[in-house]
């Protein structure tokens, strides 16, 4: 996984990153975009457009949104919304889940 996007996303849906992302990896939740990990090609053309700063490369991720890494990759998994790689977010839309974990963040 190169870039995860983290909390700050959260209620935004600004979709600038979708826009800039050449492989259309970046699917819309309903309170958050996610990054496929296994999709993503590390060209980091999403970060710098970002307009609330939510997307790290996943190293870089600050301490308290580490976990977004595991959130990212279980969003696409069979537990989540079963999507598992279907090769691009355009084809898919606007999936009507997002990760459990969500629930717990208040709207912003």
């Amino acid at each position: 996984m190169a870039y995860v996007i983290a909390e700050p996303c959260v209620d935004v849906h600004d979709c600038s990153c979708v826009d800039e992302c050449p492989v259309d990896c970046i699917y819309d939740g309903l309170r958050k975009g996610y990054t496929h990990p296994d999709e993503c090609i590390d060209c980091g053309a999403c970060e710098p457009v970002c307009p609330v700063a939510a997307i790290f490369r996943q190293e870089d991720l600050p301490a308290e949104w580490k976990h977004y890494a595991g959130i990212e990759r279980e969003f696409f998994g069979t537990g989540v919304t079963g999507l598992g790689s279907p090769g691009g977010a355009v084809q898919v839309g606007q999936t009507d889940a997002d990760h459990p974990a969500l629930g717990s963040i208040s709207a912003a």
